[in-house]
């Protein structure tokens, strides 16, 4: 890790995070939900909200693909959508639900959001995010795709929004500087 220049758990734990929360709501494989740890370690997000039977530390699976980001990034879990929105509201969050929808806005117009805490609710592998928890939401955020599929898989989509969010949060260009 020295050669790397990468944090100690113990200066990670003090660093100052992201204002940014990813949610996962209804996640079937607990592989995912270690794999947007990992991303979640690396991008220094504020937390993850684990919503309904998605799987949570500690778990087997989480573990294999986590590395441990596990332990080094905060986490909670609700047992439905609505308690984790309330709470996310009631910490100040712009709450985004991650679908494809008419009324969505597009991942790359996310920049004009990024002036305050955001928190990006990630639905199911198979049904996205529920209907009650898109009505909750501040707005729907898309990814755009090209191909002949329609959609990504939930740690790949992770990924791609949350370093979009990352990038566009105003301290990021301080970081980078120095």
């Amino acid at each position: 890790m020295d050669e790397l220049n990468r944090k100690s758990l113990g200066e990670f734990s003090e660093t100052t995070k992201f204002p940014v929360v990813a949610v996962l709501e209804n996640i079937r494989s607990a592989y995912n939900v270690g794999s947007v740890f990992r991303t979640a370690d690396a991008f220094m997000l504020r937390e993850i909200v684990l919503v309904g039977y998605t799987a949570y530390p500690p778990h087997k699976q989480i573990m294999k693909t986590a590395l441990g980001a596990e332990e080094s990034v905060s986490w909670k879990h609700f047992k439905s959508s609505r308690e984790a929105v309330e709470y996310l509201r009631m910490e100040g969050y712009f709450i985004f639900g991650v679908e494809q929808t008419d009324e969505s806005v597009m991942l790359q117009d996310l920049g004009k959001y990024m002036d305050r805490p955001v928190a990006f609710i990630f639905g199911n592998e198979v049904s996205g995010v529920e209907q009650e928890t898109l009505e909750s939401c501040d707005r729907l955020l898309e990814i755009p795709q090209f191909g002949t599929k329609h959609s990504l898989n939930i740690s790949v989509a992770a990924g791609t929004v949350l370093w979009e969010a990352v990038k566009n949060v105003p301290a990021f260009a301080q970081l980078q500087k120095g």
